[in-house]
């Protein structure tokens, strides 16, 4: 369920309030767990990441978390007179349909054509306004999507996988200008990618779910997380350490959550 609202503040830091916040949230379909008291927030200027496998809940949480979905149990916080700007992993358009990009980015946001041509030209594609939005590469697609998630001015965007289908290059790209329209405007970010090897870094918290939350960090401590190497053995892993993760259960080697013994304990696993 959703909770009181409290006005947005320009705020940053572990101190600043939530531009959002869930709290223990759960969701069950047919008789199926697809989260399980998952935590997490978003701040002015923060951008955090949620990453998981396929089917972890990453796509329901966010459909919760903009409001799509109600939560069986928990709560969200919003800030009062938040702004979200979202841009969708995917968009489907009729090849035959005549639609430009401007008559696209119009759709949902009656705009004036010179911030129609601002929000182009901050993510690098002025020269688009008037092409056919059949004609774009899988990269400007993404950057006229960004585009329009931009169009109202949010204080928090919302990004699902915002580099589907780019190339490597172009990955990073995205990235770039991501973390760079975080800096100019202020906005917090909150997005699902599976591109970990950029998106990590790209991170200041990061929040690895399957399901529930298996560990929360900055990304250095994530990407070492046993956890985290056993969602993902591919990825990759530089330097050991001890991560401290605060939950009410374990993960035994074979992946299976185990309560911790006795209530409200905290399990510690090494890294």
């Amino acid at each position: 369920m959703f909770g009181a609202t409290r006005p947005v503040r320009p705020l940053r830091g572990p101190d600043a309030t939530p531009l959002i916040q869930a709290e223990g949230l759960g969701l069950e379909r047919g008789g199926r767990t697809i989260l399980d008291r998952v935590s997490l927030s978003v701040r002015s200027g923060q951008v955090v990441v949620v990453i998981g496998p396929n089917g972890a809940g990453k796509t329901s949480l966010l459909r919760i978390l903009l409001g799509l979905w109600q939560s069986s149990r928990g709560r969200i916080t919003r800030a009062r007179r938040m702004r979200i700007g979202y841009m969708p992993q995917h968009v489907q358009v009729d090849p035959i349909l005549p639609l430009s990009v401007r008559r696209f980015l119009t759709l949902r946001h009656r705009a004036p054509e010179a911030r129609l041509r601002e929000q182009l030209r901050r993510v690098g594609v002025p020269e688009l306004l008037d092409a056919p939005i059949q004609t774009l590469s899988g990269g400007e697609m993404q950057r006229v999507l960004l585009a329009r998630a931009l169009i109202g001015e949010p204080d928090l965007l919302v990004l699902d996988e915002p580099a589907q289908g780019v190339d490597v290059v172009g990955q990073g790209e995205v990235f770039d200008l991501i973390d760079r329209l975080r800096s100019e405007t202020g906005c917090g970010v909150l997005m699902v990618s599976h591109e970990l090897h950029l998106v990590m870094a790209a991170a200041d918290v990061v929040v690895c779910i399957n399901q529930h939350v298996c560990c929360t960090g900055r990304p250095e401590e994530v990407s070492r997380h046993p956890e985290y190497q056993r969602l993902f053995p591919d990825a990759g892993v530089h330097g050991i350490g001890i991560y401290t993760h605060h939950h009410d259960h374990v993960h035994d080697l074979a992946g299976e959550a185990k309560p911790v013994n006795g209530a409200g304990g905290v399990a510690d696993h090494a890294r």
